[in-house]
């Protein structure tokens, strides 16, 4: 009996996407280059992008961080977070050297002058005609951050183009995420900014959509006629990872539930988009978001919950609760678990 074949759906994010292409060389200043994302999540991506999609020639990444580190010593950590996060194990040496060879470390406070002074003389050395500047700090640092690279000259290349990458959460309230708006576009234009939640690049949340839209299977049954009720849970067993001061800041709701948790109900919630294009998706988002019941102060009461983890054992380890993490106050309030309705 012939077998049958297999017909994927194409998934509408990548559409559009050339996989061939020429690729230019940039440089990618990472400021809190010593902090749990760099090392957790982007120094590893940016290894397996050398691996499986050679970098171009002359790629290189500036660490802009506060601790007394040089080259050496940052490239030796680079490594270990490498081997350690990596998807791609064990290092490949002849990759991992080339890739090592483009990472550069400077030593400076964010608030310093003197310390971009330092990185547009470090940029001219490299001599790039391309660069990205991505905020991998505590939110609070980004206002100063943004307003130094402009004093210095950064956030502008006569000769190329110029980004910045700013993490989430975006502002911890309304008027405090419009005025870092305001404040990141005195210094940037719009087409050089890009405020990213990094889950959107899950291929599982990719995939929402093509599971949704090119199923003849489910789509039909995907309405509250259908469905009675739905659970999203996002559940980690890690602690903060040092990460306190970032956390005693933000917490689960702004950590989590006000971007990725959101980013998740949006794609559950939307009706189908006209097109797949940027725009058309973004506006049944916001279509969904404009819905959403809004909680008052005995819903909040009545259909939330905030705690915190206290001390246990994860993966046959001993690990301490949140208030004996290191930087946490013995009496903060911060959450760390939260649920709503």
């Amino acid at each position: 009996m012939p077998q049958r074949s297999v017909i994927e759906a194409p998934n509408p994010f990548r559409e559009g996407i050339r996989t061939k292409e020429s690729l230019e060389p940039c440089v990618m200043v990472i400021f809190g280059a010593t902090g749990d994302l760099t090392h957790r999540k982007l120094l590893p991506a940016l290894y397996n992008l050398a691996l499986e999609h050679p970098l171009p020639a002359g790629f290189s990444v500036v660490a802009f961080a506060r601790r007394p580190y040089d080259d050496k010593t940052f490239r030796e950590q680079a490594l270990e977070s490498i081997n350690e996060f990596s998807r791609q194990k064990p290092v490949n040496p002849q990759v991992w050297e080339s890739f090592a060879s483009g990472i550069y470390y400077l030593q400076s406070d964010f608030h310093n002058p003197a310390g971009y002074e330092k990185l547009s003389s470090l940029l001219s050395k490299l001599d790039q005609e391309r660069g990205t500047s991505y905020l991998s700090t505590p939110p609070s640092q980004y206002p100063e951050i943004i307003q130094h690279l402009g004093a210095a000259g950064l956030n502008r290349n006569r000769k190329g183009w110029t980004r910045i990458i700013i993490e989430k959460p975006f502002g911890h309230d309304l008027p405090s995420a419009r005025e870092l708006n305001r404040q990141v576009g005195k210094v940037f234009k719009e087409e050089q900014i890009y405020r990213i939640d990094h889950y959107l690049g899950k291929e599982t949340v990719q995939n929402i959509l093509v599971f949704r839209l090119a199923n003849g299977i489910f789509e039909p049954v995907w309405n509250r006629r259908y469905v009675d009720s739905v659970q999203i849970t996002v559940a980690e067993n890690l602690g903060i990872e040092g990460r306190s001061s970032y956390y005693e800041e933000s917490g689960a709701i702004r950590d989590m539930v006000q971007n990725h948790m959101l980013q998740l109900l949006t794609l559950v919630a939307m009706e189908p988009p006209v097109t797949f294009d940027a725009d058309a998706v973004r506006d049944e988002k916001v279509k969904v978001l404009h819905a959403l019941q809004h909680l008052s102060g005995r819903d909040v009461l009545t259909n939330t919950i905030r705690a915190q983890y206290g001390p246990g054992w994860v993966g046959g380890q001993e690990v301490p609760g949140y208030l004996q993490e290191p930087g946490v106050s013995s009496n903060s309030t911060t959450e760390t678990y939260v649920a709503m309705k």
